[in-house]
């Protein structure tokens, strides 16, 4: 039994998941929702179910990279529920979360084989993105980065593999990329049901995390802005 805990983006996901599948999702996309519901969704599923954080076998949490804000508050409550409860944590690569969130629609989407390429996009600022690729196994054919997204970006792959793009950074690369055979899936939402796979089998591997040196996978450092003009005039 583990509940999973997504904040990588604008949306606010809670999935409580055993090893058949999902039992039960809290989702909001209010933009800044992370703080108010996150606590709100988990409380709502465990009285839903009848399950006592104390009965989790694990707590999963999207590690990044993503907003770092979100990210911030994600791991924060996850690791409140794992110390409070002796319960493992588990943190989940964004990107690969999102490739399992892709996976099972494969047969909807025209054109793909078993040599088809899966990029997950994160938006960034401006025209950067952080991304993966993954080939049609899971398996990581290109580890996540962060890159400004130009015409001849993917040039490298070869142009006979076809390569879907989907995530809140896809949109905007939508018109910039020029590389042929490509797809953009414009109906993929990411979701802390998608940590379900990763999640159940990271718990298998006994692949967990220290609780207390546990940190967001930012990728880049936090950058604040400068204020133009200062408020109090001087």
């Amino acid at each position: 039994m583990i509940i999973c805990l997504e904040t990588s983006t604008n949306l606010c996901s809670v999935a409580l998941c055993n090893s058949a599948g999902v039992i039960s999702l809290r989702e909001s996309n209010d933009l800044k929702s992370h703080a108010s519901m996150l606590t709100v969704y988990i409380e709502e599923i465990l009285k839903e179910t009848g399950i006592k954080t104390r009965d989790l076998d694990a707590v999963a949490v999207s590690k990044g990279p993503g907003s770092y804000t979100g990210l911030r508050i994600g791991v924060s409550v996850a690791k409140g529920i794992a110390y409070a409860s002796s319960v493992p944590l588990i943190g989940i690569d964004t990107t690969f979360s999102m490739f399992w969130g892709i996976s099972g629609r494969q047969k909807e989407i025209a054109g793909i084989t078993e040599g088809s390429l899966f990029c997950p996009m994160l938006d960034a600022r401006r025209m950067e993105v952080y991304f993966a690729i993954y080939d049609s196994a899971g398996n990581t054919v290109k580890k996540v980065s962060a890159d400004i997204i130009r015409e001849d970006s993917f040039s490298d792959i070869n142009e006979n593999i076809k390569i879907i793009f989907f995530g809140d950074g896809a949109a905007k690369c939508r018109d910039i990329i020029k590389r042929p055979n490509i797809y953009f899936d414009n109906d993929f939402r990411i979701s802390a049901s998608h940590m379900h796979m990763p999640a159940l089998q990271a718990f298998k591997d006994h692949k967990t995390d220290d609780v207390a040196y546990f940190e967001p996978f930012y990728l880049k450092d936090f950058i604040t802005s400068i204020p133009r003009k200062n408020i109090l005039g001087k």
